[in-house]
């Protein structure tokens, strides 16, 4: 035995298998994509191959990575279970509904089911902007239990969005209140300011707030909001268009920090 363990990640589609020390430090990873086996550590070459060896097809380049961005040595270094990059929208839901799916027949719809559409929508759009130099990390958890939805962060800085289920509803946004179809207001916009205020403290950098809303037949914003923007899953694309405000190496640098479980515990 070498000590070493293959563990897959899957992002958008794309595999990476990382070989991992018993105590979850990464050694090396395999790029599928790029037939490339990455070493960490030219001392553990034969055994890296070894533990890899049924998983690798056809001829594969074996060598050191590119020389890393601090950001790279920052994920790298990443316990698994700390690494928050692999979660799907709407993670924490998928879970829950896991463990207890409810009755087999129910009188109204699960709320989890229908709020965990709502962030699948919405992490569906943005994940389509990570090939225009953004990053996306879903369902990042926070003290207390509560949850940023999704976290963007790109050339146009970085934005905490939080999604709202209103398929087939009007949607009617009065600061601080939201109103879904026939139901009572509720003050969301507040939510929403406080997912972006925690992550900005948590990133020590400017978090802009988004309100998500999935599916609506009508969506009535009476007032402009203050540090608010309120978007349709299907105009999410928009924020792709905004640029200027960070540079490739800074969206880099913030991602490996968002994607760090250990950064939210001090919000």
């Amino acid at each position: 035995m070498n000590g070493l363990r293959v563990i897959p990640t899957w992002r958008h589609g794309q595999e990476r298998l990382y070989v991992c020390l018993t105590d979850g430090r990464n050694v090396a990873w395999y790029d599928r994509d790029a037939a490339r086996v990455n070493l960490l550590s030219e001392e553990r070459r034969e055994d890296v191959l070894d533990v890899l060896g049924p998983f690798l097809t056809g001829r594969v380049t074996v060598g050191p990575p590119p020389v890393p961005t601090p950001a790279e040595l920052a994920r790298l270094t990443l316990h698994p279970d700390d690494d928050l990059a692999p979660n799907r929208p709407g993670e924490a839901l998928v879970i829950d509904l896991d463990r207890d799916p409810g009755p087999a027949r129910r009188l109204r719809p699960d709320p989890r089911r229908r709020a965990l559409a709502a962030e699948q929508a919405v992490g569906e759009a943005l994940d389509r902007l990570e090939g225009a130099g953004w990053h996306t990390v879903h369902s990042i958890p926070l003290p207390g239990g509560d949850r940023v939805h999704h976290l963007l962060i790109g050339p146009g800085g970085i934005f905490a969005l939080r999604s709202l289920y209103a398929r087939k509803q009007r949607v009617l946004v009065a600061d601080p209140m939201v109103t879904v179809g026939r139901r009572e207001p509720y003050p969301l916009v507040r939510r929403v300011r406080a997912d972006a205020d925690r992550a900005s403290y948590a990133l020590t950098a400017e978090v802009h707030a988004v309100l998500a809303v999935a599916g609506p037949a009508d969506l009535d914003v009476l007032a402009p909001l203050r540090e608010v923007r309120v978007l349709q899953d299907t105009d999410l694309s928009s924020l792709a268009r905004l640029g200027g405000v960070l540079k490739p190496a800074d969206v880099e640098a913030l991602h490996a920090m968002a994607r760090d479980r250990h950064t939210w515990l001090r919000t």
